[in-house]
Parts: C-alpha cells; sequence; structure tokens
C-alpha cells in the first residue's frame, strides 16, 4: 500500500483537542499536517461528515471466529488474518490488541498455539491494513511457562499481557455446570474426566502464583510491557494485582475493584458492546452504571469491533457525556494508557490514523490508517474519486 500524498480535507467537522470544530487538514506521507505547511493538490470536501482520531481498541477476542468460525473448523491464520484485519478497518479501527490466551486449557488458548499464532501474525503484518498486535492474556496457574513466557515476549515483541485466573471457576463447574464444562474441554480435545483432571492437578499449583506474577511483574516493567488484571471481582483482587504493579484493571465485574482502581489512578477498561447491548452478556455490572460514576476510561471491542463506534454515539444519546468526549474513550484515552504518544488525536506530526463519518447515517465510510487508505466506501469514494488532482498525460 502507498501513502495518501497531498490529500486536504476540508468542510467537515473535525475533532481535536477541545472537541468538534470546523476547519481541514492534509494528509501527506503518513502524517497530519496543517494546510499552510503543504499545497495539496487533491481537496475533498466533506460537509456532512466528521473527521476522528483513529479507533484504538485494546481489547478484541473477536478474531478467534475469524480463526475458527465453527470450532471443529479453523481455517489457516493468514486467512483469518485478513478477515480481521478488514473488519476492524470497516469499523474505523487503525490499531487493535488481539486478546490471545495463555493458559493451562490448551487448544487454541494454550502457549503452542499462542506462539505459532505470533510467528504468524509477523509474516502476515508487511501486508497488514490496520496496526494489528497482540494483548497475552495470561492464566495465573500458568507457573510452569514463565520461562517461555518471557523468552516469547522477548523475541515477539509484546507490550500487553493482562492476568486471568479461571481456575476457581472451572473448579465451581465441576459440580455446578458439568455439561458446560464437558464443551470446555472439548474445544481443547479433552473430555470430561480429563478436564476436570486437569483442573484439579492445576489448582494444586495455587501456592507457586505469586511468586510466579511477582516474577513476571519484575521482568516486564524492566522490558517496558503494559499490564493488568481482567475480571477483577472484588476490593481486595484490585488492590493485590495493583500492588505487584498490573495497573490495568479490566473488566471489573463489580463498583468495588473499580473504585479501587480509580483511587489508584489505575486505568479502567469496559467493554463496547456492553454500552450497545445495555448490559453485560455474562451478567456482570453494566458499562453504563460505571460510566455514569466516572469509574470508566477506555472501551475495547470485546468480541465484536462495531460496537466501539457505536458506544460512543450511544453515550452521547443517553447523555452521559459530549460525544467528543465519548470517542476520545476510544481513540485519545487507549492511546495515553498505552504511551502510544504519535496517535490517537488529531494533530500536526502526528501519524495519520482518521475515521471519516458520516454525520447523518453515523456510517464509517472511510478509514486511513498511518496515512493508508485501509476502508473506504459510500459516498465518500465517489466525492474522492470526483475530485481526483489533474495528472499529466504521457508525451507520445
Amino acid at each position: 500500500m502507498s501513502y495518501i500524498q497531498n490529500m486536504r480535507f476540508s468542510g467537515g467537522q473535525i475533532l481535536r483537542e477541545n472537541g468538534l470544530t470546523s476547519g481541514e487538514l492534509t494528509v501527506d506521507n503518513g502524517r497530519i499536517l496543517d494546510r499552510s505547511q503543504l499545497c495539496a493538490p487533491w481537496h475533498v470536501e466533506l460537509e456532512g461528515y466528521m473527521i476522528l482520531p483513529g479507533i484504538i481498541d485494546l481489547h478484541g477476542d473477536a478474531f478467534e471466529r475469524h480463526l475458527a468460525p465453527r470450532p471443529s473448523a479453523p481455517f489457516p491464520s493468514e486467512v483469518g488474518l485478513q478477515s480481521v484485519d478488514r473488519e476492524a478497518a470497516a469499523n474505523g479501527v487503525t490499531t487493535a490488541w488481539m486478546a490471545q490466551s495463555w493458559s493451562w486449557e490448551g487448544g487454541s488458548r494454550g502457549p503452542d498455539f499462542a506462539v505459532a499464532f505470533m510467528e504468524d501474525l509477523a509474516a502476515y503484518q508487511p501486508q497488514a491494513l490496520t496496526d494489528l498486535r497482540i494483548q497475552l492474556r495470561c492464566e495465573t496457574h500458568t507457573v510452569e511457562t514463565q520461562e517461555r513466557l518471557l523468552e516469547t515476549v522477548r523475541k515477539h515483541k509484546i507490550d500487553y499481557v493482562i492476568f486471568n485466573d479461571h481456575i476457581g471457576e472451572a473448579m465451581e463447574m465441576i459440580t455446578s455446570d458439568p455439561e458446560g464444562l464437558a464443551i470446555w474441554g472439548k474445544r481443547a480435545g479433552r473430555d470430561l474426566a480429563g478436564h476436570i483432571a486437569l483442573i484439579k492437578a492445576t489448582k494444586q499449583k495455587a501456592a507457586q502464583v505469586p511468586r510466579y506474577l511477582c516474577s513476571l511483574s519484575a521482568a516486564f516493567d524492566a522490558l517496558g510491557v503494559t499490564y493488568g488484571s481482567h475480571d477483577d471481582a472484588n476490593a481486595a483482587t484490585r488492590e493485590y494485582y495493583g500492588m505487584i504493579g498490573a495497573r490495568i484493571c479490566e473488566f471489573p465485574t463489580h463498583h468495588a475493584p473499580a473504585q479501587v482502581a480509580r483511587a489508584n489512578d489505575d486505568p479502567i477498561l469496559m467493554g463496547a458492546p456492553n454500552v450497545v447491548r445495555g448490559g453485560s452478556q455474562s451478567g456482570n455490572i453494566a458499562a453504563t452504571d460505571l460510566v455514569k460514576l466516572g469509574l470508566c476510561d477506555v472501551l475495547v471491542s470485546d468480541y465484536h469491533y462495531p460496537s466501539l463506534a457505536r458506544a460512543a454515539h450511544r453515550l452521547a444519546d443517553m447523555g452521559l457525556m459530549p460525544f467528543s468526549e465519548a470517542w476520545q474513550m476510544i481513540s485519545t484515552t487507549p492511546a495515553r494508557v498505552m504511551g502510544l504518544d504519535d496517535r490517537g488525536e488529531i494533530a500536526n506530526g502526528k501519524r495519520a490514523d482518521l475515521v471519516i463519518c458520516n454525520r447523518q447515517t453515523r456510517q464509517i465510510e472511510g478509514t486511513i490508517a498511518n496515512g493508508r487508505w485501509s476502508h473506504i466506501c459510500g459516498d465518500l469514494a465517489g466525492r474522492i474519486m470526483a475530485n481526483q488532482p489533474n495528472r499529466a498525460v504521457a508525451a507520445e
């Protein structure tokens, strides 16, 4: 893909630091430039559109469905990644972390699969439309994998890890939901008896978990890895993870852990589908309840990329915050959480990650990622083609 060269957009509403304002901007060679700095011959009129910062998604597992549309029907990773890439782009995502498990469960959530997936992503990245990255979801009881995990993080430059602990849930399901547990085990190629045996054996490693997590935390600090925890159910759990440096509070299930995270200035992440659907699909706290209390900083795709933009509109429609602030929850703030100084806002010299949204239909008709078109459709495509600059005719 080639960079957009000297393309000027005007007439639309541009979301800058102080909100939506009229104005214009130029995209050239991967960067956003003030018009005064460059005479852009390709002018596109965007009346009726908003130009917004590209969406930065800190946690998405929809990629699992692209890799295996049915659990028993996996596709080659290249096919799945192409599909993920295009769906993300069509929904305004310019940077995305795919939440890949590193778990005692094995199968598509085990270390072997994770390492193979990283290799496949590395091979695919030269053709990627979107800045695709991997967030490792590290199960706390994978104590025997410490050396391999850190070697993998270093080799593949993993910059984001989240700690999960599903052993308690698995132990409870042995008696409360054996049918569900059987399905869980089958996904990893295990019968119910075998899965129960694995769960009980893994539970026996509990005494080693604190030292394991502290060792990983020290290594992550040295490597500059951002890390946190997932599904904190109570205040004590969030306090514990915060103390070992796992500051990201991802999907707290109740008010209490979110309140602890806010008191400690730890970023709080919730799912955009939770906002769009009006509640959690798993019965946990509604994201809008936390938003109302100022206990949510970032919205993520979770299992549904289209919900990111829709959630920003919904928060504004509900009167919970201005649209400009809601959009920052999926662009500016996640960039700051991850220390990405080159993106997340529309400003001179920043990386050209932009979303062009029809104000009437709210449809995303254009996505520019790193100064290249990753998605374009609808009336926007016609406007761009109708305003191509004159090209010199080759000499006969």
